[in-house]
């Protein structure tokens, strides 16, 4: 698999998986599971709500899921929008698939054991929700994961993007690349999460106590920004992309503006608009409205790294999302956001903090550590050993000999 190394990428040593096509979304990874490992130490230090707007904005940091999702949805799509732009045959499912399960389910696995021998309060789950809680299915059968694993109904929606999209792309995309055609999946699938929000959470509800709004559908308007983007990306290069792709790519150089309008949408979305910071639930309308802001959000974010032009020199956004550090947090983000629960469960029973009273920065600092310790554990003992693994799959020398005669740049990495 050939890649294109971005110029101003430091040189490091790269996970298995890993292309450099766009290198600035390895920091990005890190920057989401940061955002997201903050907003759940804050709910835990009780600052949502008495902290005023510090507060507020810790509250919504749930953000950071939205940029995995948008992340996701560009880096997976781009495989195949760039095929059916060259006329070649889509990826191969059974490959994608195996990859796909290589990249989230060992470290997932090994969280969820720890979680379930651990936490005192999982020894009283019985086999039918053991069984759920590593099919990443509790949101179908229960209102929530099981302790520890509260977060991964994230990873849950993520997996079911991954088994959907080959759908999605041959009903979008098919054998040649018609944008028309993608856009209009696109404004489904929107139209789709405007549903599910509006109406279709509590219409499958019904009486049944499980986690509809933590469902696939109710998210797949943030995957389809990263569809979108990626669209305008393959158009780019092949000089197909018009006034919108010319105006998506001026937005792109400059990342500063970008950052602030996300930013300003974050602040928008800390008000009663998008519903309340805790765990009451939103009206339909307040559900919506934050559904939406996350999009616009993670779509703003992720634009520069991936529409813009690069400057020969390299400006403070190139320097800050290129350093090496930063990298190699985003290459061990993925550990870092399964992990980080678990260890704040693992500091409230050996210390002597409690929940809901313990200060944030203290819990922060220390959950921020631990987990980072754990998560380079995980990268270098079980991710990247087992990424070693994904050439094993029995269509994967069929697939390598096939790029072989007609080899194209990466397309890069999953967001996770």
């Amino acid at each position: 698999m050939s890649t294109v190394e971005h110029p101003h990428a430091s040189p490091l040593e790269t996970p298995p998986e890993t292309a450099t096509t766009f290198p600035h979304v390895d920091t990005l990874r890190a920057v989401g599971a940061l955002a997201v490992l903050t907003t759940h130490v804050g709910f835990w230090s009780a600052s949502y709500g008495t902290n005023g707007t510090v507060g507020a904005l810790v509250a919504r940091l749930d953000v950071g899921v939205a940029l995995f999702f948008t992340l996701s949805g560009f880096l997976l799509s781009r495989a195949w929008l760039t095929r059916a732009a060259a006329g070649r045959p889509a990826p191969g499912t059974g490959h994608y698939l195996w990859k796909r399960a290589l990249r989230i389910l060992p470290v997932y696995v090994v969280t969820a054991t720890l979680a379930l021998v651990l936490i005192d309060a999982n020894r009283a789950l019985d086999w039918g929700d053991r069984v759920a809680t590593y099919l990443l299915a509790s949101t179908f059968v229960d209102a929530t994961f099981p302790a520890g694993l509260t977060h991964m109904w994230s990873l849950a929606v993520e997996l079911h993007f991954y088994l959907l999209l080959p759908l999605l792309m041959l009903v979008g995309v098919g054998r040649t690349l018609r944008p028309r055609r993608v856009i209009g999946l696109l404004v489904v699938l929107t139209g789709l999460s405007t549903w599910w929000h509006l109406h279709g959470a509590a219409w499958a509800l019904g009486d049944s106590l499980v986690a509809t709004p933590q469902w696939l559908v109710g998210y797949l308007d943030w995957f389809a920004v990263g569809i979108g983007l990626a669209l305008a990306s393959v158009l780019h290069e092949q000089g197909r992309g018009g006034r919108v792709v010319a105006g998506l790519r001026s937005l792109a150089a400059q990342p500063g503006v970008c950052w602030l309008l996300a930013g300003s949408l974050l602040l928008v979305a800390t008000t009663p608009l998008a519903g309340p910071l805790v765990l009451e639930p939103p009206t339909d309308a307040e559900a919506l409205t934050k559904n939406l802001l996350y999009a616009a959000i993670g779509g703003l974010v992720v634009l520069p790294a991936v529409l813009r032009e690069v400057p020969s020199t390299p400006t403070t956004f190139d320097r800050v999302l290129l350093h090496p550090v930063a990298r190699h947090l985003g290459f061990t983000s993925y550990g870092l956001f399964c992990l980080h629960v678990p260890v704040l469960h693992l500091l409230i029973a050996t210390t002597s903090w409690e929940i809901f009273s313990v200060g944030f920065w203290p819990l922060w600092l220390a959950t921020l550590v631990v987990s980072l310790v754990a998560a380079e554990l995980a990268y270098r003992l079980v991710e990247r050993p087992t990424l070693r693994l994904k050439g094993r799959h029995p269509l994967a020398r069929r697939r390598e000999e096939s790029a072989a005669t007609a080899s194209a740049p990466s397309t890069g990495t999953s967001a996770r």
